[in-house]
């Protein structure tokens, strides 16, 4: 039994945000039903690659969900999510804000339905503010945010993962929970409105604390960090490797592996600040050091001696590295169409309420007799009408 086992939550999310939120919240067992339009679905239904038909896009984020199609434009439609809403403990969307009131569905109307029904709303730029109604994708939020400016080499650069929909899948997933545990204590439910633009504000960390202590705007730095050295990535002999020397005692360490002890005591490098500050001699000596030896030689003298270290992986290798092997991280689902494909696994390890991968992605509608039948009683005549009226 996962941690989540028994919480219901009805899932009107599309393409990856709240996607993101509700299969994490799938993995640790909550029962996601997925509400979908009739014939088209989730938008990244048609996001390649495909395996016969089947997005894999799509797979990779929405396993341990069902999917049910409802047509929410018409009464019907609308009648019938008021009443999942009544057997559910989470209703989670992210469809820009007010959409769902115009539909008559936003949180006001849903709490009269049911008072406990915790409203979680995952949109770009959040339900206040000038920018509340302004369409958002990953790119958009991750230039406003201010985490393109600090990404690359010599001009803004995109981070290569989609941080901005994931972070807000992430701190939706969150919100949600902390509004079940209050919910424990009061019986109260409440609206979680989660934007992705605060996301990416909030993960700014050292960026944000650097310009407001110094003034200075932080600029893209390439692979080095902002305020620890060294700790970036050198040519070797035969590649690259990155290493990581986040305080003065792994400083002493690697300068007596290099064999170049009188470093230690450089009055130029001999803390992180001065290291800092001289950062363009240390980086040539870096350089004429790390091209001594290969990279496979000097992760094994890093790992030996305890220096953070690794190759720049491609996701070839990723996929095939003994650690992400030994952790699950990479797992075999059997598709109902696609076949047995493999997608990541669950990085949450829990002891005694570990999450599971039960069931791949839903193909579109799969289970909306189920959910009809189990939850709403309907009978098979009333369900072939519904879909007949193209409200299912």
């Amino acid at each position: 039994m996962g941690s989540l086992n028994g919480i219901k939550i009805l899932d009107l999310t599309r393409v990856l945000a709240g996607p993101y939120a509700t299969m994490v919240l799938g993995d640790m067992g909550a029962e996601i039903i997925k509400v979908e339009m009739p014939e088209r679905g989730d938008d990244s239904r048609f996001f390649g690659p495909h395996i016969n038909g089947e997005s894999a896009y799509f797979m990779s984020i929405n396993r341990n969900k069902k999917s049910m199609t409802l047509n929410l434009k018409t009464q019907e439609g609308k009648e019938i999510l008021q009443e999942l809403v009544k057997k559910c403990d989470v209703i989670v969307e992210n469809f820009r804000p007010g959409t769902m009131e115009k539909l008559g569905l936003g949180y006001d109307e849903i709490r009269k339905v049911n008072p406990r029904i915790i409203y979680a709303a995952s949109s770009g730029f959040g339900h206040s503010g000038p920018y509340s109604k302004r369409p958002a994708y990953d790119a958009v939020v991750q230039a406003m945010g201010g985490i393109m400016s600090i990404t690359g080499h010599d001009m803004p650069t995109r981070v290569g993962a989609s941080i901005g929909d994931i972070t807000a899948g992430l701190f939706t997933t969150i919100g949600i929970l902390s509004a079940l545990y209050n919910r424990n204590l009061t019986g109260e439910g409440q609206k979680v409105d989660v934007a992705m633009l605060d996301c990416q504000v909030a993960i700014l960390e050292n960026a944000i604390a650097r310009y407001l202590v110094s003034g200075e705007i932080p600029g893209p730095k390439g692979n080095r960090h902002p305020s620890i050295v060294p700790f970036e990535n050198f040519e070797t002999s035969d590649g690259e490797i990155m290493i990581a020397i986040g305080n003065d005692n792994l400083w002493k360490k690697f300068c007596m592996i290099a064999h170049r002890e009188e470093l230690i005591e450089d009055e130029k490098y001999k803390s992180n600040p001065l290291r800092n500050e001289n950062y363009e001699s240390l980086k040539i000596i870096m350089d004429k050091i790390m091209e001594e030896k290969t990279t496979e030689e000097w992760q094994h003298i890093f790992d030996e001696e305890g220096i953070p270290n690794s190759p720049i992986n491609s996701v070839d290798k990723v996929i095939e590295n003994e650690q992400v092997k030994s952790r699950e991280m990479i797992v075999e689902v059997d598709h109902r169409v696609a076949g047995k494909t493999k997608i990541p696994g669950i990085p949450i390890k829990m002891s005694k309420t570990p999450g599971k991968i039960e069931k791949a992605a839903p193909t579109l509608g799969e289970h909306t007799k189920e959910i009809l039948e189990k939850y709403l009683t309907y009978d098979e005549e009333y369900i072939n009408e519904l879909r007949n009226n193209g409200v299912i």
